[in-house]
């Protein structure tokens, strides 16, 4: 295979003020191979990407490319184009705008004026040899995401592409769109091009790639051919330790919690986003909503927080009857809430992680009663460490942390409230596979210490590794409720399909 070499990397050290971020990794990506690169947030994928694209300049090590005499230096993404290396980011970077062919073409011309006419008809040949289904003039707003993406590696391809980097292009995609990207990278495979494909989709990373190179706080773990590297192996090196068995972990907490006593229910709740519904949770228990994009999940535990105008219903905690019509309501009862989207509803990205951590207690607290400096060092100082949050200082900004530190803040956050209800929309989206693991053990020893916990994801698989008990949504109604021996993905999407939770 020497001879398909198309790209290496050796010896490859980056470091950053009181951060190695690579340490001697090396990488090789072979002609009309698919490349999986992975590892946890803050493993060192997107450093060595960046040095890849000239977007930083490494510290030592050598880059050589097929066909180029010796070891080359890339300075800037520019120079890396002109090796013959481009990248499609998760966000597409294109003009919305503009036509597809304008914005497959703008900026590589050095004449003044652009015969349109041609670029149009070059533009539609590359989109049909490419099996893209858009049409030169269309405007590029109007395509769908996967499809910009598309339009963005056509204009890769079309600049002599050797090695093209595809950053997280599934994050936001559903499964025909998946499946269609899919399509164009075996095209492009078979063409001979090099594709390195970063994703946290393990289910993605098998379907697709032929090669896994795993990274680990800034060092190479292995390189691996997918076939023989099991997808529980491929976990245990990202995260660097065995897994336990997640559900011998969720054998330990009681179906129905770790008692019989009930904390919250509601009986008829509805928001201004939601239909009524009737809820409950016991001491200790996990349950989940589950259901397609669009079914009510969200929309319920947004009713049960008070996140949106409640419009009716009764609420009890601990059997005594509440008022939540607003979050504070809810923060007051010993309820906290991880939204699903964690940039708009979480996060202040220009506050610390310090400041984040301590916004929720603050605000229960109240403004009459602020909490000292020492105490919010000594907060955060104790979450960060219980949660192994990756960052070089409180004082950081959380907006510059990766999106699976970010989560973590979150949580802490609502760790410091020490809710007895928390409510967990979408925990792991968008965040490394060992990250999601972890957040999975977590959210289980919560529940055995007594915690009662609403665990919401759009992965199936991962609901079951962590639900006692499912409530299944259609439509913004319940259709079923599934727990013990009915716990599969079969009867969840049975249940969905048809309503009802058993057999009729």
């Amino acid at each position: 295979m020497e001879n398909d070499v198309l790209l290496t990397m050796r010896g490859i050290c980056k470091s950053f003020p009181n951060v190695r971020a690579l340490n001697n990794v090396d990488f090789t990506l072979r002609k009309g191979m698919i490349h999986a690169l992975m590892g946890e947030n803050g493993a060192g994928k997107s450093t060595l990407i960046k040095v890849l694209t000239g977007v930083y300049t490494m510290d030592e090590g050598e880059i050589r490319i097929d066909g180029e005499e010796g070891a080359i230096s890339i300075r800037s993404p520019q120079e890396a184009r002109s090796h013959g290396i481009s990248t499609v980011y998760q966000e597409v970077t294109l003009c919305p705008n503009l036509t597809v062919a304008e914005n497959m073409f703008i900026g590589r011309s050095e004449r003044k004026t652009v015969d349109w006419k041609g670029t149009e008809k070059r533009a539609g040949e590359l989109l049909e040899s490419l099996g893209i289904p858009a049409r030169p003039r269309q405007q590029l707003g109007s395509c769908s995401l996967a499809v910009q993406q598309m339009v963005a590696i056509a204009r890769a391809v079309d600049t002599d592409c050797k090695v093209l980097i595809l950053d997280e292009p599934t994050s936001s995609l559903d499964d025909n769109e998946v499946a269609m990207l899919f399509r164009l990278m075996r095209d492009l495979k078979s063409r001979g091009v090099g594709i390195i494909f970063v994703t946290h989709l393990l289910e993605q990373v098998y379907e697709v790639s032929d090669q896994i190179t795993v990274l680990r706080n800034g060092e190479l773990v292995g390189e691996y051919e997918v076939k023989d590297l099991p997808q529980v192996e491929l976990v245990e090196k990202m995260i660097g330790k065995d897994l336990d068995d997640l559900s011998k972990l969720k054998g330990s907490v009681p179906a129905g919690g770790t008692g019989k006593e009930i904390l919250y229910e509601a009986e008829g709740l509805s928001s201004s986003e939601s239909r009524p519904f009737d809820f409950h949770i016991a001491k200790g228990e996990v349950n989940g909503f589950t259901g397609l994009l669009g079914s009510g999940r969200s929309e319920s535990v947004r009713a049960i927080f008070g996140a949106d105008t409640v419009t009716g219903g009764k609420v009890k905690v601990e059997g005594k009857e509440v008022k939540i019509t607003k979050p504070l309501d809810a923060m007051k009862n010993g309820i906290g809430y991880l939204a699903e989207d964690r940039k708009r509803d979480g996060i202040i990205a220009d506050l610390s992680v310090r400041e984040n951590i301590i916004l929720a207690l603050q605000v229960i607290r109240g403004i009459m009663h602020p909490i000292s400096r020492s105490q919010a060092e000594a907060f955060a100082d104790e979450y960060i460490k219980a949660l192994d949050i990756k960052t070089s200082s409180p004082e950081t900004p959380v907006g510059l942390l990766s999106g699976g530190n970010q989560q973590k803040v979150i949580l802490a956050r609502w760790l410091l409230t020490h809710p007895k209800y928390l409510i967990l929309d979408e925990p792991t989206r968008g965040i490394d596979v060992g990250t999601k693991t972890e957040i999975q053990r977590l959210v289980l020893k919560l529940a055995e210490e007594g915690m009662s916990i609403t665990f919401i994801s759009s992965e199936i698989e991962e609901m079951l590794r962590t639900c006692s008990r499912l409530i299944v949504m259609r439509d913004r109604n319940i259709v079923g409720e599934l727990t013990g021996d009915d716990l599969t993905q079969e009867r969840v999407m049975r249940t969905i399909a048809k309503g009802g939770g058993k057999d009729e």
